[in-house]
């Protein structure tokens, strides 16, 4: 049975087709974060590894274009919907905290959120809400996506090169350090929202007094 699973994968990977697909899935991860665009990406890291197919570098390449523009579908979908965060009752004031808060940490929140899982759709969403201006989120955007490809690639490169005759074992071991990496991200946003009173629910609350 694995080794049917195995050489099934091996023909996925090392099929040309498997760069469109990557893209897709990176793409649609953006806006659809349901969609297992990174675990995609770790495996394809894995098989560049221990087989040498496919290519490393088209990888990185495609998954990071794809991220890119899904990024800026979610933004555009976050545009529709302006009008009704600005005079929702309850959401004008976070609304409001949340641009500002854009507005001055955007770039970097926009890169520490394509490394949370679903926070990378949540932020891209806000930024098109709030119009925050297309150059900088683009140039930030480019630097989220392109990091993200870069980190998830390797890592599953990492997994493979690790165990270069068992691609079952390091496409484990890639999933393994990205959940680690994952779950120490999340670890220390909930130690830094518990010093810190967090402003949006300050500001949620105002509004229903």
């Amino acid at each position: 049975m694995t080794q049917a699973i195995l050489d099934a994968l091996h023909d996925v990977m090392t099929s040309p087709w498997i760069y469109p697909a990557l893209f897709a899935l990176a793409m649609l991860d953006g806006f659809f974060p349901v969609v297992p665009a990174e675990t995609s990406v770790i495996t394809a890291g894995v098989f560049a590894a221990s087989t040498g197919a496919p290519n490393l570098a088209l990888v990185i390449v495609v998954a990071a274009l794809g991220a890119f523009a899904g990024d800026h579908i979610s933004y555009a979908i976050g545009r529709t919907t302006n009008d009704r965060l600005r005079n929702g009752r309850r959401s004008g004031k976070a609304f409001a905290w949340a641009e500002r808060a854009l507005t001055e940490r955007g770039g970097l929140v926009l890169v520490v959120a394509r490394y949370i899982p679903g926070g990378r759709t949540a932020c891209t969403l806000t930024m098109g809400a709030v119009a925050y201006p297309r150059r900088p989120f683009a140039l930030f955007d480019a630097v989220a996506a392109s990091s993200w490809a870069i980190y998830s690639s390797l890592i599953g490169y990492v997994g493979g090169a690790a165990f270069e005759n068992d691609p079952v074992k390091g496409l484990l071991l890639g999933l393994g350090i990205a959940l680690s990496i994952t779950v120490a991200v999340e670890a220390v946003r909930h130690v830094r929202r518990r010093r810190t009173a967090p402003a949006p629910e300050r500001v949620l609350a105002g509004s229903r007094d």
